[in-house]
């Protein structure tokens, strides 16, 4: 009898250690500015984004991937060259700033172009902030390129992706444009219709701040009876409330 409660206990400890080596991170994040890919469709600046729009922060996939989506599946349109990815126009020297929604113990931050590996941040197993800013030299590169930002979780075989889209130093934005439209086919003159007025998109306060709303740098919102100024573009989520993110908004007054 005691050999099978014995038996019974290390299965049982057996059990619990595998569920938990194969839990998920808990950990999720994103680079917020300049916009990677994912900000971009959380804030509505890229449409037919999918699932991304409501979980920017959950590009999630193994270490060693690179690709946009991490290898997720879910997150296939990241990785769709053929959108109209917007740029941001930079210098040579980057500052990326990454909002993790929660704080995970890190080995390493890897930024790529290409297949090339222009910077690596070694944390060493430390537990990061609730954001993390790293300063990146684009080794004299000019033009449109395609950043692929990497956060390599310490106690997980998981890594977080980014891919920010640059346009670096001067030059036109090579981002994609639509096509123009053809011009109409000659038809009979005839008067032309009055040209309505502009119209002009109603003010909409910014209101009570709320999880799951887009907020861009400047918007205000109140909380808990106090006001506050967003200080960086954000998908707000539960547990990002003004008064816990002082990285993200400004206490007013």
């Amino acid at each position: 009898m005691r050999k099978a409660v014995i038996f019974l206990s290390s299965a049982i400890v057996a059990a619990g250690s595998t569920l938990f080596l194969a839990s998920p991170a808990l950990a999720h994040g994103y680079v917020s500015s300049p916009a990677s890919r994912q900000a971009m469709c959380a804030e509505g600046r890229v449409a037919n984004c999918g699932e991304i729009i409501y979980e920017p922060q959950s590009v999630e996939g193994p270490k060693g991937l690179r690709s946009c989506s991490g290898g997720n599946a879910r997150f296939a349109q990241l990785d769709d060259e053929s959108k109209a990815w917007p740029t941001t126009r930079v210098g040579n020297s980057v500052q990326f700033n990454w909002v993790l929604t929660a704080r995970h113990a890190t080995s390493t931050w890897e930024y790529y172009i290409g297949g090339t590996r222009i910077a690596v941040f070694d944390d060493g197993g430390r537990q990061p902030g609730a954001t993390v800013t790293h300063n990146v030299n684009l080794g004299g590169r000019t033009g449109r390129q395609k950043v692929l930002a990497i956060w390599n979780i310490a106690d997980t075989p998981n890594a977080f992706y980014s891919c920010i889209d640059l346009q670096v130093g001067d030059g036109p934005d090579p981002s994609p444009s639509p096509s123009p439209s053809p011009s109409p086919s000659p038809t009979v003159s005839q008067s032309p219709s009055p040209s309505p007025s502009p119209s002009t998109s109603p003010s909409i306060p910014a209101g009570t701040w709320a999880a799951g709303t887009a907020y861009k740098a400047g918007d205000q919102v109140t909380y808990g009876g106090a006001s506050y100024r967003c200080l960086q573009a954000h998908t707000a989520l539960t547990g990002w409330e003004p008064p816990n993110t002082p990285a993200l908004w400004q206490r007013l007054g």
